[in-house]
């Protein structure tokens, strides 16, 4: 049923209400939406007075200035901040003033600490969670503490911001309809084509986190199971020395080996396989080559035949002519 002319004034003016602007485009304050999570009543923690429950709180990910309003709200009310490396979130709290007591809660001290904390969140507590950098569960051990919060009905509330991924993606200039973020690469290359090549077929723009000394190596073993994608290097994003590097996956991987590793924090973005250009026999024969290096004639096939878009078969027929052998009488 089509909505009525009053309905249609309600939503307006709720949406009105959201943005702040009025009916002849004056700006005004800006009130709480009917149906937040602000505009609802909540029970007040007595030392802090914000609600009680775990708050995933994301941080600036190099410019300090991209904290939010809301973020400092709760980073001030909150009964404690649980950190990553409290010495980073210390630069934070000094910048705005934050003196909540800091609590260190990372991979080596997580299982240790998570009963604590969810025995603090169920007696009433205002926790914070922040990581280093950025927004906290995405390559970090958040994760665990938000399950076992949920298990045990404590409320966890997003306090949304600043994402590494995300900021990469906004300025690489690859298709952003789609995307997977797949995280730091094993640190072997071996291990490292084997998960490639899970990704190879993945229709989507691939994210991923490298470091410095293992960026032009990954690179490479990007180009060889994933073919020479199109793809972006991005540094220090918001920071003073940004710097976003694009190109063909195998140019990049021979720039940073031939300029070294770069200095600090990397995200790469490879766009999505290109279906219909079907790559010269050279650069097939490359392909499937370096995926022999570390992988059975089978698993090769299939990695380069999702990475390219040609039938398996084809694939499987020309990494047999390179090893010298002749195809079985039975399909692949």
């Amino acid at each position: 049923m089509a909505p009525s002319a009053d309905q249609k004034s309600s939503e307006k003016e709720r949406s009105r209400a959201a943005s702040g602007r009025s009916e002849i485009g004056r700006q005004e304050p800006i009130g709480l939406v009917p149906g937040s999570k602000s505009a609802e009543p909540a029970r007040e923690t007595e030392a802090t007075g914000l609600s009680p429950g775990l708050y995933i709180v994301a941080t600036p990910i190099g410019n300090l200035g991209d904290i939010t309003l809301r973020a400092l709200d709760v980073l001030r009310g909150a009964d404690a901040i649980l950190c990553e490396d409290t010495r980073v979130t210390a630069t934070l709290a000094r910048r705005y003033g934050l003196d909540a007591e800091r609590i260190a809660y990372h991979d080596h001290n997580a299982d240790a600490v998570r009963p604590g904390l969810i025995a603090r969140l169920a007696a009433g507590a205002a926790l914070a969670l922040v990581s280093d950098a950025g927004t906290p569960l995405v390559s970090d051990p958040g994760f665990k503490l938000v399950r076992e919060a949920v298990a045990v009905g404590i409320p966890v509330t997003a306090v949304p911001g600043a994402s590494a991924a995300l900021a990469a993606l906004m300025v690489a200039g690859l298709p952003s309809d789609r995307f997977l973020f797949a995280g730091f690469l094993p640190a072997k290359s071996a291990a490292r084509r084997r998960e490639l090549r899970e990704l190879a077929a993945v229709p989507a723009s691939l994210i991923f986190y490298e470091t410095a000394p293992r960026l032009g190596d990954a690179l490479g073993d990007m180009a060889a199971m994933l073919g020479d994608r199109p793809a972006a290097v991005a540094r220090e994003l918001t920071k003073l020395h940004e710097e976003v590097r694009r190109g063909g996956l195998e140019s990049l991987a021979e720039h940073y080996r031939k300029a070294g590793p770069p200095k600090g924090e990397i995200v790469v973005i490879v766009g999505p396989p290109t279906a219909g250009l079907a790559p010269s026999e050279a650069d097939l024969d490359a392909q499937i080559l370096a995926a022999l290096q570390t992988a059975s004639l089978r698993e090769a096939s299939a990695a380069v035949a999702a990475a390219t878009g040609l039938p398996r078969r084809q694939v499987y027929a020309r990494a047999l002519a390179l090893q010298g052998k002749r195809p079985p009488p039975e399909t692949v």
